[in-house]
């Protein structure tokens, strides 16, 4: 599939008339409970809810709260206690809709939740996925939305509310897919806005007909209601021939209903408007539109889609001028200076390996893989495998590690880039990961790359669960870095860093009887024993000579020693002393820089307010010389 077939077309969100609604039934993927069954009793219109109107500009019921960290603040209605027993007699358990919320923290930041979004997509590699579209389309009655768009192989109805449901996952068992516990949908989309819609196609499987589903995750839905469990209203279709028909699942009256709540509660207009958006997709994949985007505490967006038309940044504490500055001046250091904050900087870096002919199109641009081994010199690689033995690991052949380690080509200019980009199972789970925090500049510049399918990633996937094999990896990586930069830091302009040799973890020679060996005989105890006699009456002569001149002697070494060590002493003083003279020069290039780029700066506004004042001069003199022409003398 081509750019083109997944180009986004704004028109598709024209508006159409929008149809009664009503109370609704959905499809309650968490709770057996009848509390949101249909029931003939009128309810209180919640405000900002959509009326019969044919207006194009009605809006979604605003959340109380539209920034991420405090819309966990929703109460609901006072819980009743309306728990449904199965049949089996056991309880059901319930889902809060604030578990959206509390479940999507895991992800603090916001990339973070577009990777997720990502490895769905390339886990359908083997499903026929060949490239996947993110983008950011508008509508009238959402703003700004983000789409995510895929052409693999769809949900059916089934996997469809698998997806919406929690912990059901099919990867788990399938050694080359990313996704394993069934979460990553919805924490990611709940992160990055506050509703989600999905559209899946699917060919159908083993003679089945191809269908097509509908499905709305709304939190905005949810709390603006005061809906004690999760509830997502859902639609279903299947082809006979050429055309689409209902898959009703229940009765009509519900499907309509569920309809109704979706073209209330969506960016769209009418059952035909949500079709539509199918019309945009091939005969298989999923589209994936997410709203109600989070904002800052100023108001804006989270997300900033106008800082590069290309690209998707973040706001706020991750993006830093300095560095971005820093980035132009010093290309093979970009991806360690922008991915904070550039999500065309992060995903370039995600996988390690990009399957043939898969594409990731951001913002209608392809973004182009890179292996930050290309931004190294004078690379060394380091074999690293676990050890057996270690508390609940066993090791087996295969697990293994190559560590390829280097100096980043920047490094000569003493910029403060290093860390280690850890990958699992292909996916980038820690991005440069600092592990060497040394006092001086020990460490700049060493950057290293490896692939670590032995250690376990946390749920969100941004980091590792804290294990033994972990702890012992992080070990032997400090080691490799410090053993690298003693190594080489010389050739790129620092002092020669010396290391003491030590005996230290070095096993001393013991000898011992191993059992079966032959007795030692009597004739060769009685010989140890002259060697012992002769051994101390050479030790008494040897002491009486050392009462002389070799006494003497052993004073003037000590001595010397004793000297020796006190210059050592002032050479370490004077290498620290270096080291507190060179950060201060540091710190007031930096002063002196940003002092001439504050004077530069003030100079300029300056020259302009000179500029303003002398063609004001200018003027008024013009206009005093009309007047004295006109002037009768």
């Amino acid at each position: 599939m081509d750019a083109h077939a997944i180009k986004v077309k704004l028109e598709s969100f024209d508006p159409a008339p929008i149809t009664t609604t009503t109370d609704t039934v959905f499809i309650d993927l968490t709770s057996d409970s009848d509390d949101d069954q249909p029931n003939n009793t009128s309810r209180p219109r919640v405000s900002g809810e959509l009326t019969n109107s044919s207006s194009s500009t009605a809006s979604i019921a605003p959340l109380i709260r539209k920034q991420f960290w405090k819309a966990g603040d929703y109460e609901g209605r006072p819980s009743n206690s309306n728990w449904c027993v199965t049949s089996d007699g056991m309880e059901h358990l319930r889902v809060h809709p604030k578990f959206l919320h509390s479940n999507a923290t895991s992800h603090k930041w916001a990339l973070g939740a577009f990777a997720e979004l990502l490895d769905n997509a390339l886990d359908e590699v083997r499903n026929g996925a060949t490239c996947v579209n993110i983008d950011m389309v508008e509508s009238n009655k959402c703003g700004k939305m983000l789409l995510i768009e895929d052409n693999g192989g769809g949900m059916d109805p089934d996997k469809m509310r698998q997806c919406m449901s929690l912990g059901y996952s099919a990867k788990s068992k399938l050694a080359d897919t990313i996704g394993q516990y069934g979460n990553g949908f919805k924490t990611s989309t709940m992160r990055l806005g506050a509703d989600v819609i999905v559209f899946s196609r699917c060919r159908g499987e083993r003679g089945e007909r191809p269908t097509q589903s509908i499905g709305l995750l709304s939190y905005t839905f949810l709390t603006s209601t005061c809906k004690e469990d999760i509830v997502v209203p859902m639609l279903d279709y299947e082809r006979e021939g050429s055309d689409w028909k209902k898959m009703m699942r229940s009765t009509s009256d519900d499907w309509n209903l569920n309809l109704n709540t979706i073209v209330q509660w969506s960016p769209f207009f009418s059952e035909k408007d949500l079709l539509r958006q199918f019309t945009l997709m091939t005969d298989h994949g999923t589209r994936i539109i997410i709203y109600n985007l989070w904002e800052d505490d100023q108001g804006l967006l989270e997300l900033d889609f106008e800082a590069d038309k290309h690209d998707i940044q973040i706001r706020g504490v991750n993006r830093d001028e300095k560095s971005i500055q820093t980035a132009n001046r010093y290309p093979n250091s970009r991806h360690f200076l922008t991915y904070h904050h550039s999500l065309r900087s992060y995903v370039s870096i995600l996988y390690l390996r990009i399957p043939p002919g898969f594409r990731i199109i951001l913002r209608g641009q392809d973004v182009v893989h890179h292996n930050i081994v290309n931004d190294m010199m004078m690379r060394e690689e380091v074999t690293y495998r676990p050890q057996q033995g270690t508390e609940g690991f066993s090791c087996s052949v295969d697990m293994v590690a190559i560590v390829t380690i280097g100096f980043v080509k920047d490094a000569a200019s003493h910029i403060d880039v290093q860390g280690f980009n850890v990958y699992h199972k292909n996916r980038l789970i820690k991005p440069f990961w600092r592990l060497w925090n040394s006092a001086g500049s020990d460490g700049r510049g060493v950057i290293g790359l490896l692939e670590a399918d032995f250690v376990e990633p946390a749920h969100d996937k941004q980091g590792f669960e804290r294990t033994t094999v972990l702890a012992k990896l992080e070990g032997r990586l400090i080691a490799m870095q410090k053993t690298y930069w003693r190594k080489h830091c010389h050739k790129i302009g620092y002092a020669p860093r010396h290391s003491a040799q030590t005996d230290e973890g070095v096993p001393k020679e013991t000898s011992s009887q191993q059992p079966g060996q032959p007795s030692v005989s009597e004739s060769t105890l009685r010989m140890l024993d002259q060697l012992r006699k002769e051994n101390s009456t050479l030790k008494e002569r040897l002491k009486k000579k050392e009462d002389g001149p070799i006494s003497d002697l052993r004073g003037e070494v000590e001595a010397e020693r004793e000297k020796g060590r006190s210059l050592e002493a002032e050479l370490l003083k004077g290498k620290k002393k270096i080291e507190d003279l060179n950060k201060e020069q540091e710190s007031l290039i930096d002063i002196f820089s940003e002092e001439r780029d504050r004077r530069d700066a003030e100079m300029q506004h300056l020259k302009q307010k000179l500029k303003h004042t002398s063609k004001t001069i200018q003027e008024l003199v013009d206009k005093a010389a009309q007047l004295e022409t006109k002037t009768p003398r």
